[in-house]
């Protein structure tokens, strides 16, 4: 029991960190995300530095003080706005979220986070950038999680070339519980407490990763709906309790450095950014290659 358990807190923390995303389409906190880092990259001359996105209902929006322009999305209209500077003192309408997406998709523009592989996210995920900070946010509400051991909020975007640079992330677990769950064994007295320290060291390392990754740090804060997952692996264990919804709310840093080889660190995964490859470590410190 207290193995199977540690395996699946242990995914849940590296929910944050390792594998693959296989997500559903954003929602209008993700699309205004995409949106609003897309215009940063694409209008400079406007949009001169990286904002994070600010929330004052109904409104998602950035403010840009060197060219003092607003520009954001009205979530009762999902409609697109700009605000002074040279657009003047009253709210300008552009289009519609739905269609600027559109229109930036099937132009090739880059509207991704520039640290993370942002276009495949859970409804509900929004990510911001600001310099090389990166937060990934939850949004105070709680999500259905998804496939806890083949997921990633912020990945490597793919790249074309090698760097010939590795950069290992370790992420630390500043707080984390779990609702909805409760454990009475024997000689177990406070095992998720535990279980979830014991994961907080949770590294992964990336081979030919762009370069100015090795300052970044990406703040998360996010309560995830692990009803699905849990069900099954209780379901046949005595003195374990479970009062559906069980949420898992975590914060969390994750901080980067290079490294000269991703094999000779202490990292849980390691992947290869423009291969796709990805290595597991076994329980006797090797690596076993479960992708590419």
């Amino acid at each position: 029991m207290k193995h199977r358990m540690k395996a699946f807190i242990l995914s849940a923390c590296t929910v944050i960190l390792v594998g693959n995303s296989h997500f559903a389409a954003a929602d209008t906190a993700s699309d205004t995300e995409i949106l609003l880092t897309w215009a940063e990259n694409t209008y400079p001359q406007l949009f001169p530095s990286r904002q994070v996105t600010q929330k004052i209902e109904p409104w998602l929006y950035r403010y840009y003080p060197e060219s003092q322009i607003y520009a954001g999305v009205n979530k009762s209209d999902n409609t697109v706005y700009v605000l002074g500077g040279i657009f003047g003192n009253t709210p300008a309408k552009i289009d519609t979220l739905a269609n600027v997406i559109s229109q930036i998709n099937s132009s090739g523009g880059n509207g991704s986070i520039a640290a993370c592989d942002a276009s495949k996210i859970p409804t509900g995920i929004s990510y911001s950038q600001s310099g090389n900070v990166v937060t990934i946010t939850s949004n105070g509400s709680c999500i259905p999680a998804p496939d806890l051991s083949n997921t990633n909020l912020c990945q490597t975007p793919r790249q074309a070339t090698a760097s010939n640079t590795s950069v290992l992330g370790s992420n630390t677990v500043t707080s984390s519980e779990i609702k909805g769950l409760a454990i009475n064994i024997p000689g177990l007295p406070d095992p998720i407490k535990t279980i979830v320290d014991a994961a907080a060291n949770v590294k992964h390392c990336t081979m030919n990763a762009p370069v100015d990754t090795a300052n970044m740090v990406v703040n998360s804060d996010l309560c995830l709906d692990i009803t699905s997952a849990v069900t099954a692996l209780v379901a046949n264990f005595p003195g374990v309790a479970m009062t559906p919804p069980v949420n898992y709310f975590t914060k969390g840093t994750y901080t980067n450095q290079i490294v000269a080889d991703c094999f000779a660190t202490d990292a849980t995964t390691v992947s290869d950014a423009v291969t796709g490859e990805v290595w597991i470590r076994r329980d006797d410190g090797s690596f076993e290659k479960i992708s590419g």
